[in-house]
């Protein structure tokens, strides 16, 4: 049977333990991005392929060029939002940048950028299909910037049938 004594001793010892992992966290967190838009920029590049599979450029070099390329379309277009939902934006990012949340919310277990591309598809799969609207939400948010900042290129618009905007005669 456990006494009072021990049970206080294991909540003290158990308490020490955490803060003692959420600072090795936060001191991680810091050496591993040092800010908000390199942290962003690390998720996307793992992100960007996964969401994108079956669009992208074959070629490796090409298939990297299009995601750099997505990434700073995905930035063009998060500095073009209303300060509050940038806010909302760069709170998603720290969530998935800060490993207890990816592996808790995410269920991806290592860093974003050895993080295998099945683990990371599974993780898209989850949140577009949680009954959590919050998930789901998420999921959306990270769709519509990756999907919008694609197809927002007139290159990709072939590949969907699309000829482009009208031409407007004058």
């Amino acid at each position: 049977m456990v006494t009072r004594r021990q049970f206080l001793k294991a909540g003290v010892i158990g308490g020490a333990a955490l803060a003692m992992l959420g600072a090795w966290q936060l001191a991680r967190q810091r050496t591993t991005a040092s800010n908000s838009l390199d942290a962003r920029h690390l998720i996307l590049s793992a992100i960007v392929p996964a969401m994108l599979a079956g669009v992208l450029p074959e070629d490796a070099t090409a298939r990297r060029g299009a995601v750099v390329h997505t990434i700073a379309r995905v930035d063009q277009t998060i500095a073009g939002l209303s300060p509050a939902v940038q806010t909302e934006v760069a709170e998603l990012f720290a969530l998935l940048n800060t490993g207890v949340t990816r592996v808790l919310l995410a269920g991806v277990w290592a860093d974003w950028q050895v993080a295998d591309a099945a683990s990371i598809a599974a993780f898209l799969e989850r949140w577009r299909s949680s009954s959590w609207l919050l998930m789901r939400s998420a999921y959306g948010a990270l769709h519509d910037l990756i999907l919008g900042a694609w197809y927002s290129e007139p290159t990709a618009w072939a590949a969907i049938g699309y000829p482009g905007p009208p031409e407007i005669a004058r």
